[in-house]
């Protein structure tokens, strides 16, 4: 009997190892990672610089391949896929949340918002009214029409937020959200991305170092020399 949709995790990684070369040296970032990660869960990977957390987020998130191991998302192997085929499950299954909030400078906040599906091929009405659903859910109703950098530091975060959350993804994947923050800006942050795990079913993945976002977690995993512990 197959398992029930509901109790597939989003993404799953069994034995997943990957190692660098730098110069001479062979840097073992991740050994041998067991992760599940479910829809509406939200987990936190801590850890000291150098533990694995941005290699794993980078695996999770189909931006890099292991070099033993596997991985799943939504119950289907990704393994044999192609570089199209991955791109393509990345855009429309995976949002990112980056600490530098990675907004292009010389478009608006709609235009930020939109690019994901301008990607994905959405009609062009779908899209207005998803980019507005998506601001109006993080509180930037009426910023359509703003550079980033006009805004704070908190309201381009959300903008980054609204950006992964436009294409209604499985996964979202932040690495270090708050770290730029202010207190109150930072739970204001968390908040957001706790509502968008329960309440869209997303399953959220964040890399952080921040004591104000792990307690808000269902789960705090610390990576140390590439193995959860």
């Amino acid at each position: 009997m197959s398992a029930s949709p509901s109790i597939v995790p989003v993404v799953r990684l069994s034995g997943a190892k990957k190692s660098y070369r730098i110069g001479q040296t062979r840097v073992h970032a991740l050994r041998g990672v067991d992760l599940e990660v479910r829809a509406g869960e939200m987990i936190a990977l801590t850890g000291p610089s150098g533990s694995g957390k941005s290699t794993l987020l980078n695996l999770c998130g189909l931006i890099d391949t292991p070099d033993e191991g596997e991985r799943e998302i939504d119950g289907a192997a990704i393994s044999g896929l192609s570089e199209i085929q991955l791109t393509y499950l990345r855009r429309q299954k995976i949002g990112f949340v980056f600490q530098g909030f990675n907004l292009v400078p010389v478009m608006t906040v709609f235009d930020n918002v939109e690019y994901p599906l301008l990607l994905l091929g959405v009609p062009a009405a779908q899209r207005r009214a998803r980019v507005e659903k998506a601001l109006s859910r993080v509180g930037l109703s009426g910023y359509e029409r703003r550079l980033p950098d006009a805004l704070s530091g908190g309201q381009r975060q959300r903008v980054a937020i609204a950006r992964a959350l436009v294409k209604e993804p499985r996964l979202v994947i932040a690495d270090e959200p708050t770290g730029n923050l202010d207190s109150l800006t930072a739970e204001q942050i968390v908040d957001l991305l706790r509502e968008i795990a329960r309440e869209h079913g997303a399953a959220v993945l964040v890399a952080t170092h921040d004591d104000r976002m792990t307690r808000h977690c269902d789960r705090v995993l610390r990576l140390t020399d590439g193995e959860i512990r």
